[in-house]
């Protein structure tokens, strides 16, 4: 693929990524290959080269004799990212600790401090937001750029999946603030990067098991209620 074919994709795939992150495009929504061509003004090859990306992240689906597809919110590829990003954020944030500043770790307390000033009056969008912007502090001086590129991606992914995991699972943002309090001062104890990689692990598994829990008891009670209706007829 030549550098202006390859242009061409990257504008596509940016514009169809944009409007499946802000909805525009719902999940299940049809993209028609021709249309889109049509509205950036390109051919439709750049188009499907950019489908084709966006299918190997997960976030379109090809379904034959039907065609491309925004995915469907698929609760697995939500637990499977969390497990990606726990592992991934854990050891970005371990190679940037030593690069780590007393602004950014200033800042960093900030974001926390703003989170729990918003536990009285929870907005859960407001509180995921100063989450992301927490964790961002801790893990974008990772040297390793490709990494820290890759943790980005898997938020974004996260962002699709689920507008706020906080809004299903309020009472986990006390314990989220909790240990983001912990583990700056861990950070500015000079604690070994290796804890604290295994720590910020632990932080965003945490999130997924009780939200996971959280789920389960969901579907455990539709079921008996589901089963109570039938039995009252």
């Amino acid at each position: 693929m030549n550098d202006r074919q390859q242009s061409k994709s990257e504008l596509a795939y940016q514009w169809i990524r944009e409007r499946i992150r802000t909805r525009e495009f719902e999940p299940g929504h049809r993209l028609v290959l021709s249309a889109i061509a049509s509205e950036l003004n390109v051919s439709t090859v750049p188009v499907r080269e950019a489908i084709r990306q966006l299918e190997a992240e997960g976030q379109v689906t090809y379904e034959h004799n039907v065609g491309a597809r925004v995915s469907t919110l698929n609760r697995e590829v939500y637990f499977q990212t969390m497990e990606t990003l726990a592992i991934l954020e854990g050891y970005a944030t371990a190679l940037a600790v030593p690069h780590l500043t007393p602004t950014d770790l200033a800042t960093a307390r900030e974001f926390n401090d703003k989170m729990e000033a918003l536990l009285d009056d929870f907005d859960a969008a407001a509180f995921t937001e100063l989450n992301r912007q927490f964790h961002r502090v801790l893990f974008d001086r990772c040297p390793n750029r490709h990494l820290a590129e890759i943790v980005y991606t898997e938020w974004e992914k996260l962002d699709y999946l689920r507008v706020s995991t906080f809004r299903y699972i309020p009472d986990r943002a006390m314990e989220s603030v909790a240990e983001h309090s912990r583990m700056l001062d861990l950070i500015a104890a000079g604690a070994e990067p290796s804890y604290l990689e295994a720590q910020m692990r632990d932080h965003r598994m945490n999130t997924m098991v009780k939200y996971r829990k959280k789920l389960d008891e969901t579907d455990r009670l539709k079921d008996v209620d589901s089963f109570t209706k039938m039995s009252s007829n």
